[in-house]
């Protein structure tokens, strides 16, 4: 039992061990690592995935998988940008509606909800595998993107809107302002709530859960959906941050999210995870990624080490499933 109790309190810490060594090795190997710039920069960067991963994170809890998100936060943010640029215009009517920085954010957040309730439907009603439903609206995202911004950027946003991805309040970058917000919000949603416990129930025994007359459907249904929303939230952040919406923004996002969510600890399998150690996932692709950028290694070669972290993160994690 004591050897057992260590071995739990040891993968317990594994994340933050790794995140130690990491930043310890590259405060070594650079120059700038350790600046406070750098250090903003990364907080940044890692905004964005905290935001698609917390969303992520709550569907793995349920045993599914989101391979959508990076197309969804590109849509949407494509949706946020055309209509605080253009607004709407209906020819036939004789009518424009233009848009606030409130008024186009809140429709893209719409969109990204409603696109993941897509999902979520699919998956409960018509029994499709969440990689197949997901995979299907990756496709079908990316290509509303592509129409709805003709394979074009859309810049010029204002200064009111770029606050958003490069403001300040308070000393800190809104952007981690905002995921802050989500995280604390996941975590009362996760820990406290009935929903939360619902989501761990169903990741952990769908068929007892189902006995138990937890609504299997309908919880999945908003697991779903709040992930598309929080991947338009990481949209919408992109797209404030860079002034622009791009066609391509978002491409291999998910797979950021996906590494985050094992790297922190949550099980593949579902019923098993937390949301800060998601966040702790977040942090560790994040100065990864900066350290390999510090270090000048090819994009190519990153790609490449980041398939291996994840690897060995599923690795552990059934090593650590076993031990128990």
């Amino acid at each position: 039992m004591i050897a057992l109790k260590k071995n739990l309190n040891i993968a317990q810490f594994q994340s933050l061990i790794a995140l130690f060594v990491l930043c310890l090795c590259l405060a070594i190997t650079t120059e700038n690592f350790m600046t406070a710039d750098n250090f903003w920069n990364v907080m940044r960067q890692i905004s964005v995935n905290v935001c698609i991963s917390v969303g992520m994170t709550l569907v793995v809890l349920t045993a599914g998988i989101d391979l959508s998100v990076g197309s969804i936060l590109a849509f949407c943010g494509a949706v946020t940008a055309g209509l605080l640029r253009s607004g709407i215009s209906i020819p036939s009517a004789n009518l424009f509606i233009g848009f606030t920085v409130l008024g186009a954010v809140l429709a893209g957040l719409l969109v990204g909800g409603g696109l993941g309730w897509v999902n979520g439907y699919a998956v409960t009603k018509f029994k499709v595998p969440p990689f197949v439903a997901t995979l299907a609206m990756l496709t079908m995202a990316r290509g509303f993107t592509m129409l709805w911004t003709k394979g074009h950027p859309i810049t010029g946003l204002g200064e009111s809107f770029g606050f958003l991805g490069t403001g300040w309040f308070l000393g800190i970058p809104m952007p981690v302002w905002i995921s802050g917000l989500v995280v604390f919000i996941a975590v009362v949603l996760t820990g406290k709530t009935k929903f939360g416990r619902y989501i761990y129930a169903i990741g952990g025994n769908e068929n007892a859960a189902r006995l138990s007359g937890i609504p299997i459907s309908k919880v999945k249904i908003w697991v779903y959906s709040i992930a598309g929303l929080l991947a338009a939230v990481g949209g919408v952040l992109v797209t404030a941050r860079l002034d622009s919406a791009q066609p391509n923004a978002g491409i291999s996002y998910e797979l950021d999210a996906i590494a985050a969510v094992v790297i922190g600890g949550t099980s593949l399998s579902g019923g098993r995870g937390t949301i800060l150690g998601t966040v702790l996932g977040a942090v560790i692709i994040g100065v990864l990624n900066n350290g390999l950028i510090l270090l000048n290694v090819s994009p190519f070669w990153q790609q490449v080490i980041k398939g291996i972290v994840i690897l060995l993160a599923v690795i552990i994690d059934k090593s650590n499933q076993k031990s128990e």
